[in-house]
């Protein structure tokens, strides 16, 4: 499973695993321990987590929530230490350690708190999803060698 197989549903807490497309929409399963099924409509507003950024305010503009997620995973490891409930100076002071450019104007309190529940459900049943592939590995290495290689020097 990876970001792009997990959505969230305007309306609906939670996070999804989508499972198959309809004619009107799709058919998703909940993440959770009760692993219900849904289908949702063409109206539905169903967001993939991998298409999803948080706004920053360097020259890119935004950061994609894959990456975000990733490096909360890499400084934490699993236990974030906020929740949905914590305090909302909490949760900006949580958001500015891990992406210190993020814009403070367009990135609501809200959004931390699904940015800290959403972890928080992936960390404790797909921890798989933070860490790096094995082929993603080899293929950097692959990349950087190729780049590394420098070209001889000609005789002149």
């Amino acid at each position: 499973m990876d970001f792009n197989e997990i959505a969230t549903v305007s309306g609906k807490g939670g996070l999804f695993k989508v499972l198959a497309p309809t004619k009107g929409g799709m058919i998703l399963e909940s993440l959770d321990d009760q692993k219900k099924k849904l289908i949702v409509n063409m109206h539905s507003k169903v967001s993939v987590l991998g298409e999803i950024s948080i706004y920053t305010t360097n020259k890119d503009g935004s950061v994609p929530l894959i990456d975000v997620m990733k490096k909360v995973h890499s400084e934490f490891k699993g236990d974030i230490g906020v929740t949905s409930a914590s305090d909302p100076d909490e949760l900006k002071s949580f958001l500015k350690f891990i992406l210190p450019d993020y814009d403070e104007s367009r990135v609501y309190v809200s959004d931390i708190k699904k940015l800290t529940s959403w972890y928080n459900i992936l960390s404790k049943n797909y921890p798989e999803l933070f860490e790096e592939k094995v082929e993603e590995k080899k293929e950097k290495v692959k990349t950087k060698k190729k780049v590394e290689k420098k070209e001889p020097k000609k005789e002149e």
